[in-house]
């Protein structure tokens, strides 16, 4: 049998406040800044054979809460650059050194490019997905395809 309680406290919850049709997703400030990488670092890092230290460098600063479209196309363009000069061999040992955030956001990054194809770049992408699939398991994908945020 229930307990009859005097209080009548949760009368006062407005459960109004989650509806679908005004959640406001969290926001970034609009004044926030993202610097982004420069191009010729990253340049300059697979110049010299470092091209998981460039993918280290652009995830950890990608655009996510940035409304500015021209920033996400400019730091897709820097990650898709740097995801088509490794070479297979490598891929596997660059993405153990990620930690599971990034390897989230590289799943973004190859998710991405899997809606605009290039010359040869599905069959690379394809190649990158099952070692972030490997290391990262279905739970990388599932976060992805939920996050509302996008790069």
């Amino acid at each position: 049998m229930s307990k009859n309680t005097s209080s009548n406290a949760f009368r006062k919850v407005d459960v109004d406040q989650y509806n679908e049709d005004i959640f406001k997703d969290e926001e970034t400030p609009q004044d926030a800044s993202f610097p982004g990488v420069n191009e010729s670092e990253v340049s300059n890092l697979l110049s010299k054979g470092n091209a998981g230290e460039a993918l280290k460098l652009l995830l950890s600063s990608a655009p996510i809460g940035s409304k500015n479209q021209a920033d996400k196309d400019a730091a897709f363009q820097l990650v898709f650059r740097v995801l088509t000069s490794v070479k297979q061999n490598q891929v596997e040992d660059i993405v153990k050194t990620l930690d599971n955030d990034h390897k989230d956001l590289l799943m973004k990054y190859i998710y991405r490019g899997f809606e605009d194809p290039k010359d040869n770049s599905s069959a690379q992408l394809l190649f990158w997905h099952e070692k972030v699939f490997d290391e990262a398991d279905v739970g990388a994908i599932v976060r992805v395809l939920t996050d509302r945020k996008r790069v």
